[in-house]
């Protein structure tokens, strides 16, 4: 409830007043503690004790975007909507100058365009030092006619998006506002009436003369004017002359120039055929010397198997032939004297013949094997 605009205020350019802050820094302000505690219950007339306080002016500072006092204030005319003539008498109070520039900004935000200049404009003339606190939290030093500017001319102030405004030739060509006046042109008229009064008679209508020749008057004044303008007019045709030259010339380079790019493109389009063809004939290139190479690798590992199966067989019949050649083991074929196994059945036949071990009577064949034991002669009946 106590965030709520009040009922009978009035919506202002279409909208809530409130929604001329940004939602984010309106949330920031109602969670503000000043806005809390010093802004709550606040009225017309209680305000302005609060903008009488403020020693400074300012949107958002520190890292967390804290809003200043004077914006919270802001917030809470945008709440209220005072009325009009109070909102003036902001503007009008020349012993507080914060309450005067509060007052400015809240009339910058929700006035018309016409009183945005007649109310606004007159405080160029405020010279008056300002404390304006920057987003790092340090305070700068600027004007009351300074921050006025920044309001009539800036699209942003203290963090706040300034609604558009109608440039003041337009409103001064509408006939709604009338022609800026300097505060310094009383001044200078009656600097220059005293000078009038000081000079002597010749030298007045001296300067007579001079102010009617430049205001138009004197025919001499009008000849010049008339020479003047033929030369501008001749001036102008020459002028037109060289630029219709000029463009005619720029517009043949620009024809020549768009011939070399399209020959420049013809020749890189050339270019990248040509590399393109030299690539694929590289390939293939090397495509052919890889099959030439794994032709030959296997040719190659062929013969070496071949000469390899050859040398084997060679080898084994070597060394067959030395087998064959050798002498034969003696414990295989023979006796340990190395004698064959024919030979050796021979022999033993003849040692049994001889014993007469073998004798067909077999009386005799025992008596034999006794006497071949005892060492003596066989009997040979």
């Amino acid at each position: 409830m106590a965030n709520r605009t009040d009922p009978a205020a009035k919506s202002i350019r279409g909208t809530n007043p409130q929604n001329l802050v940004e939602k984010i820094l309106r949330s920031k302000i109602y969670q503000n503690t000043y806005w809390k505690e010093q802004c709550f219950g606040l009225t017309a007339e209680t305000l302005v004790d609060k903008a009488m306080e403020l020693d400074h002016l300012g949107g958002t500072f520190g890292g967390n975007r804290k809003p200043t006092p004077f914006m919270c204030l802001v917030m809470k005319m945008l709440q209220i909507q005072p009325e009009k003539e109070i909102v003036i008498e902001f503007i009008k109070n020349e012993d507080y100058k914060y309450v005067r520039i509060l007052g400015a900004f809240y009339l910058r935000l929700t006035g018309s365009d016409i009183d945005v200049y007649r109310y606004l404009e007159p405080l160029y003339n405020d010279y008056r030092k300002l404390r304006r606190k920057l987003a790092d939290g340090q305070f700068a030093l600027t004007h009351v006619d300074e921050v006025i500017d920044e309001l009539l001319t800036k699209d942003y102030s203290c963090d706040i998006a300034m609604p558009r405004i109608k440039k003041r030739w337009t409103i001064e060509s509408l006939g709604a506002l009338e022609p800026r006046r300097s505060a310094l042109e009383e001044d200078f008229e009656e600097e220059e009436e005293k000078e009038d009064n000081d000079q002597p008679a010749d030298e007045l209508e001296d300067r007579a003369h001079e102010k009617d020749y430049y205001r138009g008057r004197s025919p001499t004044r009008e000849r010049d004017r008339d020479r003047r303008r033929d030369s501008h007019r001749h001036r102008d045709r020459d002028y037109e002359r060289d630029y219709d030259r000029d463009y005619d010339r720029e517009r043949g380079r620009g024809r020549d120039r768009d011939r070399d790019r399209e020959k420049e493109r013809d020749r890189d389009r050339y270019r990248l055929r040509e590399d393109k063809d030299y690539g694929r004939e590289r390939e293939g290139r090397e495509r052919e010397r890889r099959d030439r190479d794994r032709d030959r690798g296997r040719r190659r590992s062929y013969s070496r198997s071949r000469s390899r199966s050859r040398d084997r067989k060679e080898h084994d019949g070597d060394y067959r032939k030395r087998r064959a050649r050798g002498s034969v083991s003696p414990r295989r074929h023979g006796d340990e004297d190395g004698e064959p196994k024919k030979k050796k059945e021979k022999k033993e036949k003849k040692e049994k013949k001889d014993d007469g071990t073998d004798h067909p009577d077999p009386e005799i064949a025992e008596a034999n094997k006794l006497r071949a034991s005892l060492g003596l002669k066989p009997l040979k009946v």
